[in-house]
């Protein structure tokens, strides 16, 4: 099994911090999240992450007018210079300070970054390449305090400066005769946004306390001039002038000289205040924290720290409509290019919404866990993840789309396990709330709960492959519980444990139940005998989680002690053991007075997964490194380092003597806080300093979990719900080559007809395209002669092929045709086999679903306007054939009908499927 996986995506988490953005098309949300960036594609809904990471939480996103470059700015000032075309990092950048806010002009040539109280403009990056992306024009002064917010006028010529010291600054890109630079008061807060009016150098301000200033200039931007060059260029252009004009020159520059004063300020750029406006006139609402506004529409959008959020018109101020999507503070609000849809993205929820204004409906609805993720499931096909959180959400995921689409909420306290049952059709979870729930993906309901005699916490949970029968573990009383699905009724009481139960796993062959504790033991019960306890496998230190292998013929446990063993469930006998402590390599906290690796000695394995084909074991814990370990081997085959997010706690290795004092650590002053870490509001404080404390995130692994397919793995963490996938694209993997494999006699051997002979030599070789190509050109009526002909060893590749292939082609029949007669001819054989076949029957399977579920979908839709058509058409053959269509209805109903047959899904044409 190769592991060549690479980072994929990020669930669970769709939005933190920063600030929004739709692309050029309006089709897409440009979200913040973390270190990392995700793209939601709202119109095929689909999110993906970007591959690439920041060192700490991403501040602020700039745009290129064109869609093509991004410009993504941490907290600490580092920036990176992202193609969003090929999806990967041009250029690295530091801004040697904390940046608030990047815009791009709209011609696309500069860009200006708000730092500090000063505003600095750069020159844009070209598709040329260059030796240095970022070459800095000119640097702004005027704000005494912090810049907030930037806006450009529509031609590129000005821009306006947003600052904390109630003033708005308006600066010339150009070096203008009549503007160099122009401030505006009339606010008694925070400056939160400035925006111009279309063509126009009108300017909107907007307040934290409410308050909108309209702004009207007495100049429009062609009236702006240049300013004339001084000092050596314009020697350089008097040299090249001729004497006339030199003349001339002389006698205008008198005429100014001898001009009065207030001739000379004539020309200047003026601004004068037409109105201010109020949002809180009642007191109804706090705050204003975050402004859009579109100018084409003149529409200004609004949002409130209370969670509301206004539409008004402009400039006369008209409320189209105010609602309230959460009781959270609303940090971001962007539009797209039409106007019709807003983002909104709160941070104290990690919600993400895109609200159709017009039709007052959902675009995208989106959430993630309030706390840390704990536990995570792949359904049996891998098309599902189900991730159980602190905050008692049960929430399922799409693998493919990325959203989540279901959210179980019956939960009253931490949720400390989840798992599917073998049909994936039922999810079941346990909670600290001291009941343990079974959910139905089909209505989407809790159709059962389990409870034990008196109130207890469980803290993990296990389902047989039947499905019938479902065991928790107790953390107080340090017992196991069995119940029965189908009844719901309570079975049998396990005792024997001295602690606490940290872990469950059910045997996937037999009906034997693995259990772990705190106690240094894990015991195995079986099922089928009265639940008697068939052995007790004694450890060195705490058991913290236990995993059969996918054939159940070992078990892998993880202790306190770093260490992972592996016995044998049948003779109770220790068959190895990895030493996993100089792998964790915890990192240090800010307040550890130690480095990370004395920090270490307490730290171990949490976590344990085996992979789909049960030769290597998946362990995680307390670090930012997931690793990968060779069961027979014994040694370690690959790490993976899922995070380098600095704002995240335990990142640091060595420790930081210069935030060492004589008072103490640097790190216990909270500087800034509120914008470097979460806020936690302390009780019985209502306003103040002290009214709410901030502490950094620790980096965590929590749960890990391989899809059934093998080709990817899932991890919660601290960030999110991680996904791992194989990277197949560039990879080059020859199976049994020969100097004779070559694609000139692969193809000589297709143009003979010899299609076994291709095949075998094209999977010897291993290149998609040329797999492709080969089974293609074989006829439909040959599928079945070729694939009985093909040896044993080929068939699985050959299944692990249809399967990725069933992702990307159209060619759904004659792959199918493939799958079937493969299967049919092979299907004893492969029996033999089935520990190591089942990944690639599962890949296929998910495969295949998906289409189901979409081609069953269309065909639906098809059907019932075709039931529609033929209504109507017998209500109109009811008629006598002389009968004209005379009534407007019937004409009406007619059009209806053709225009529901042309809008339907169809091919493409307008035809139905």
């Amino acid at each position: 099994m190769k592991f060549a996986y690479r980072f994929s995506n990020l669930l669970g988490t769709v939005y933190r911090c920063g600030n929004l953005n739709f692309t050029c098309d309006g089709n897409s949300v440009i979200s913040p999240v973390g270190n990392r960036v995700t793209v939601f594609d709202l119109k095929n809904n689909k999110s993906n992450t970007l591959p690439l990471a920041t060192r700490y939480n991403v501040r602020c996103v700039g745009l290129s007018p064109d869609g093509r470059l991004a410009i993504i700015v941490d907290e600490g000032g580092d920036a990176l210079l992202v193609s969003l075309v090929c999806r990967s990092v041009l250029h690295h950048f530091h801004f040697k300070g904390s940046v608030h806010s990047v815009s791009f002009s709209p011609d696309g040539r500069k860009f200006v970054v708000t730092k500090g109280n000063i505003a600095q403009m750069y020159h844009a990056p070209g598709r040329k390449r260059e030796f240095n992306a970022f070459v800095l024009d000119k640097t702004y002064f005027g704000p005494y305090d912090e810049t907030t917010c930037i806006d450009w006028t529509d031609d590129s010529r000005c821009f306006a400066v947003g600052s904390k010291d109630m003033s708005t600054w308006v600066f010339g890109a150009e070096r203008w005769d009549n503007l160099v630079y122009y401030a505006l008061g009339g606010h008694k807060d925070v400056i939160v946004a400035c925006f111009f009016e279309s063509s126009s150098l009108d300017l909107y301000t907007l307040s934290q306390d409410g308050a909108l200033c309209v702004w009207r200039c007495d100049t429009p931007p062609e009236g702006l001039r240049l300013k004339a060059p001084a000092g050596w260029k314009a020697e350089l252009l008097q040299g090249a002038r001729d004497e006339d004009e030199e003349e001339a020159e002389e006698e205008n520059a008198v005429r100014a000289k001898a001009a009065p004063a207030a001739a000379e300020q004539q020309g200047k750029v003026k601004y004068s205040r037409l109105a201010k406006y109020f949002f809180n006139k009642e007191g109804d609402f706090n705050n204003l924290t975050a402004a859009a506004f579109h100018k084409k529409t003149h529409l200004l959008v609004t949002g409130f720290a209370s969670g509301i959020f206004h539409l008004h018109e402009l400039p006369e101020f008209n409320l189209i409509h105010s609602l309230s999507i959460s009781d959270q503070r609303i940090a971001s609000i962007a539009l797209n290019g039409s106007g019709d849809w807003i983002a909104f993205g709160c941070s104290g929820l990690g919600q993400l919404l895109v609200w159709e204004w017009q039709s007052e409906s959902y675009v995208l609805k989106q959430q993630g866990h309030f706390n840390s993720m704990v536990s995570l499931a792949y359904s049996p096909d891998g098309q599902y993840i189900v991730t159980g959180s602190d905050d008692g959400k049960v929430k399922v995921w799409n693998t493919l789309s990325g959203f989540c689409f279901v959210t179980f909420t019956e939960h009253s306290s931490g949720v400390t396990g989840v798992t599917f049952t073998a049909t994936g059709y039922v999810i079941v979870t346990s909670s600290m709330d001291g009941t343990v729930r079974a959910f139905d993906l089909h209505r989407y309901r809790n159709f059962r709960t389990f409870t034990s005699p008196r109130p207890t916490q469980f803290s993990c949970v296990a389902v047989d492959c039947s499905g019938e029968v479902v065991s928790a573990g107790a953390q107080d009383s340090f017992e196991v519980f069995i119940w029965s699905m189908q009844t719901g009724r309570l079975l049998d009481v396990l005792s024997g444990h001295e602690g606490p139960v940290s872990s469950l796993c059910f045997n996937p062959v037999r009906s034997v139940l693995a259990s772990a504790s705190w106690d240094r033991t894990v015991r195995l019960w079986d099922m089928a005998d009265s639940w008697r306890t068939t052995e007790t496998l004694g450890l060195t230190s705490d058991a913290l989680a236990v995993t059969f292998r996918p054939d159940g013929a070992e078990l892998a446990v993880a202790t306190l002690n770093s260490q992972i063993t592996f016995w044998d469930p049948e003779n109770a006998v220790q068959t190895g053991s990895i030493e996993g402590r100089h792998d964790l390599k915890t990192g240090r906290k800010e307040l550890d007075k130690v480095t990370a690796k004395h920090s270490a000695k307490g730290k171990a394995f949490t976590t344990l997964c085996y992979s789909a084909d049960g030769q290597s074991v998946l362990a995680g814990g307390m670090s930012k490194f997931v690793c990968i370990y060779h069961v027979k081997e014994q040694i370690l085959r690959k790490k993976f380092e899922i995070s380098c997010n600095l704002s995240l706690d335990a990142m640091e290795e060595f420790l930081n003597r210069r935030k060492m004092t004589e008072f103490g650590n640097l790190a216990l002053i909270e500087q800034d806080a509120g914008v470097d870490g979460a806020v936690i509001p302390l009780p019985g404080v209502k306003k103040g300093d002290m009214s709410s404390r901030h502490f950094k995130p620790e980096i965590r692994v929590t749960s890990l979990r391989f899809s059934p397919t093998g080709h990817c793995w899932a991890a919660t963490t601290t960030e999110g719900l991680l996904v791992y996938s194989l990277d197949t694209q560039m990879l080059f993997d020859p199976f049994e080559l020969d100097t004779g494999v070559t694609p000139v006699r692969i193809r000589a051997a297709l143009r003979q007809q010899d299609y076994t002979r291709a095949i075998l030599m094209a999977f010897r070789l291993n290149e998609r395209k040329l797999l492709q190509e080969v089974l293609e050109s074989v006829p439909w009526d040959e599928v079945e002669v070729v694939s009985s002909s093909l040896p044993e060893l080929y068939v699985e590749k050959v299944l692990e092929f249809l399967a990725s292939s069933f992702e990307v082609s159209r060619h759904l029949e004659f792959y199918l045709i493939w799958t079937q007669k493969l299967l049919l001819v092979h299907g004893q054989k492969l029996k033999s086999r089935v520990g190591k076949v089942l990944p690639a029957v599962q890949f296929l399977q998910k495969s295949i679903q998906r289409h189901l579920d979409d081609v069953s979908k269309l065909c639906d839709w098809n059907c019932y306007n075709i039931q529609y058509a033929l209504a109507v058409s017998k209500q109109r053959g009811l008629k006598r054939p002389s009968e004209p269509l005379g009534s407007d209805e019937e004409a009406d109903a007619s059009d209806d009908t053709l225009h529901l047959l042309g809008a339907g899904q169809g091919d493409g044409d307008g035809q139905l499927v």
